[in-house]
């Protein structure tokens, strides 16, 4: 199959971002966004902490999943389980209580949040960017925390704990919201119906 490539340059906040398009698929630069937050020498290392945090190894995933019949999704969560989980406990022995939620939550520490981000750390910290699901969680986190360690459980065994318990009530959340907005997309699609039959 032969696709014609054709690139093309977008500015987004000032930044110039380039397009490759090969007929119907447009893909986007993420390289150039990197130099944008970082200049090319930190590039390298935003792009691996991104592609490296949780949200994004989730995102390839389920974009595996949709449109690659050969996706191996056993591998892959095991994978992604490893790579978080080896990532993520490194840390731990010099970690804060809140960077321990931070990485189980976020999958990075408030530092590594800054050192990536360092326009927005300026004026923000990485649970400002958090959505309302993930607050939500990050407070019950606090709260099994505080339980955990009156328990006597060291960081590791409560890090294993508290990723299973984010991990379970991320999902519920996310599914509710999902419902919520299919219901609301099926009640308005019933109004638009019922105004074009009057």
């Amino acid at each position: 199959m032969n696709k014609n490539k054709k690139t093309s340059v977008i500015t987004v906040q000032n930044i110039p971002v380039t397009i490759a398009s090969f007929d119907v698929d447009d893909y986007i630069c993420i390289t150039d966004m990197a130099k944008a937050k970082g200049g090319d020498s930190r590039a390298a290392d935003i792009i691996k902490n991104w592609i490296r945090s949780r949200s994004t190894l989730e995102f390839l995933g389920t974009w595996e999943i949709m449109h690659n019949s050969n996706f191996k999704v056993v591998e892959f969560d095991h994978f992604k389980m490893q790579a978080n989980y080896t990532k993520q406990t490194e840390w731990l022995a010099y970690a804060d209580e809140a960077d321990l939620l931070n990485v189980v939550l976020f999958g990075c520490t408030a530092k590594e949040w800054r050192e990536t981000n360092p326009e927005l750390a300026k004026k923000s910290n990485i649970r400002d960017f958090a959505s309302v699901n993930e607050l939500t969680v990050l407070s019950n986190l606090e709260t099994h925390n505080a339980e955990l360690a009156k328990e006597g459980k060291g960081k590791v065994e409560r890090f294993k704990i508290l990723l299973e318990i984010a991990r379970y009530q991320i999902a519920v959340l996310d599914e509710a919201e999902r419902m919520k907005l299919d219901k609301g997309r099926k009640v308005l699609g019933n109004r638009e119906e019922n105004e074009y039959y009057e």
